[in-house]
């Protein structure tokens, strides 16, 4: 596959204040760059930017995935197995009430995964994954 690229990722929220707390305390991103109106966060090697525009917030439309009402805006990470089991404990641990519970989805298929879904407190979904079998990130 080569070298991975950082990808960069520009979402809305309602709050700086708000996703400094959730992103850079409770995931643990590590901030950069800022303004009035934007906050950069390294997200696992990746350039994710919180704008603040409250309109743009939240999310409004699901699609069924395995039996799954996945929010149908929603940007993650891909984990190893036991970081995705770290991050898991973590959020149970503060609290955090998730959208799909932490489970394996796709059992038995060329696609299993482990997945969990959750809000950012602006209403911004996001969904954290892992692959026992990580080459299988792209399997038909």
């Amino acid at each position: 596959m080569g070298a991975m690229h950082p990808f960069h990722l520009a979402f809305p929220v309602t709050s700086l204040a708000k996703a400094r707390a959730f992103y850079g305390e409770l995931l643990g991103c590590p901030e950069g760059r800022s303004s009035e109106d934007w906050v950069d966060f390294n997200l696992y090697g990746h350039q994710i930017v919180a704008h603040l525009a409250p309109a743009e917030a939240g999310h409004r439309k699901t699609s069924a995935v395995d039996g799954d009402d996945v929010p149908v805006r929603h940007f993650g990470v891909v984990l190893s197995m036991p970081e995705w089991e770290a991050l898991a404990a973590r959020l149970r641990g503060a609290g955090v009430r998730f959208v799909i519970e932490p489970h394996i989805r796709f059992k038995g298929e060329v696609g299993e995964q482990a997945t969990l879904f959750f809000l950012d407190p602006c209403g911004n979904a996001l969904e954290f994954k892992a692959f026992a079998d990580p080459s299988r990130l792209f399997a038909k």
